[in-house]
């Protein structure tokens, strides 16, 4: 057992360590290339940044995968889903391909992992009132699963700092379920996904040095998809524990922010009569920073609201609270905190 939690802190050292050696180099070569993020009307940026950190975030999950795994053959289609969304996101940043070919390389990857990994939501644990589901169901929810965690953790990622921080404290947070219920490989992966997300928001926070571009954004997403399926089909179940209908409700606080705030952009959108797909400054981070709060603090307010949102999770889980009405519960409370920063836009307006 010793020697388990001891390849887990390994895999986190290794990857902090490999993302912040390979980040200087990355940059480095962004720069010389003239490979850069162009600053925008719709950017919150002024200065065009390298976006090559999603490179050194792979490297460095993968490389600890590979040296601390004992049972590699439990997670080698995981890391094939991993490698090919890696390979869309670098395509996407190099040369901008169509969001239809991104969602195509988004459902080969989930293909993988469902059929050869065999890893799939294979039940709802009651919520909504549904349980077990049949496979034709099973499946194509946990393609739609990856799909909007993927897209969610891409359309969050538009300040310095917010998505690799938001991704680290999902990632930990997904790694200590998975060392309470005895998953060793899953803590891997989610400590190695910890690591590099360390090494990498050294770079990143504000004023950031380099992005994570699509290659990060993708790469960060999946392995966060990977994490809340195993959760949601696992649940919290252990000689102590057995609470397999929580999963659902650990999965949705742990990746809150960015599911809640995807949720809403995409009804206004669908209500005003948008583009729901297309790139916009209408997500709360943009709204703070209209606002004026800066980069650096509309991460730190984010991160809060991530963390409090997992707190109130833990009170409704000891609280026995039906899982649907906790669900709603974290919903409610989420807008009625994305409400502030709009009514202070609106107020300061006028």
């Amino acid at each position: 057992m010793i020697i388990t939690y001891l390849n887990i802190f390994y895999s986190f050292i290794s990857a902090l360590l490999i993302c912040y050696i390979a980040i200087p180099k990355l940059i480095y070569f962004a720069l010389k290339l003239k490979l850069l993020d162009t600053a925008g009307d719709r950017s919150s940026h002024k200065v065009s940044t390298p976006f090559f950190g999603g490179i050194a975030i792979f490297t460095g999950v993968i490389c600890s995968l590979l040296f601390w795994s004992d049972n590699f053959e439990n997670i080698q289609f995981i890391l094939v889903s991993i490698l090919i969304v890696f390979i869309v996101g670098l395509i996407d940043d190099l040369r901008a391909i169509s969001a239809f070919k991104k969602l195509i390389g988004q459902i080969l990857a989930t293909l993988v992992l469902i059929f050869l990994g065999d890893l799939q939501i294979d039940s709802m644990h009651g919520v909504l009132g549904v349980h077990d589901l049949p496979i034709w169901a099973s499946v194509s929810f946990t393609i739609f699963v990856v799909i909007v965690i993927i897209n969610g953790f891409n359309l969050i990622d538009g300040i310095d700092g917010l998505a690799g921080g938001l991704g680290l404290i999902s990632s930990l947070s997904f790694g200590v379920i998975a060392l309470i219920i005895g998953q060793v490989d899953i803590a891997l992966i989610a400590f190695s996904l910890s690591g590099a997300l360390v090494g990498f928001l050294r770079f990143n926070i504000f004023p950031a040095r380099i992005f994570m571009g699509d290659t990060g954004s993708l790469v960060v997403g999946m392995i966060l998809s990977v994490l809340a399926i195993n959760c949601i089909k696992y649940g919290l179940v252990n000689e102590n524990y057995s609470l397999p209908q929580i999963g659902p409700l650990l999965a949705i606080s742990f990746l809150a922010v960015p599911l809640f705030d995807s949720l809403r952009v995409f009804i206004v959108r669908a209500i005003n009569g948008n583009g729901t797909l297309t790139a916009a400054r209408d997500h709360v981070h943009h709204a703070f920073i209209d606002l004026g709060v800066g980069h650096k603090y509309t991460s730190l307010i984010l991160f809060s609201v991530s963390a409090i949102i997992i707190v109130l999770t833990y009170l409704l889980i000891k609280l026995n609270i039906n899982i649907n009405i906790s669900i709603a519960v974290l919903a409610v409370f989420s807008y009625a905190l994305w409400l502030i920063p709009y009514y202070m836009l609106k107020s300061k307006s006028k």
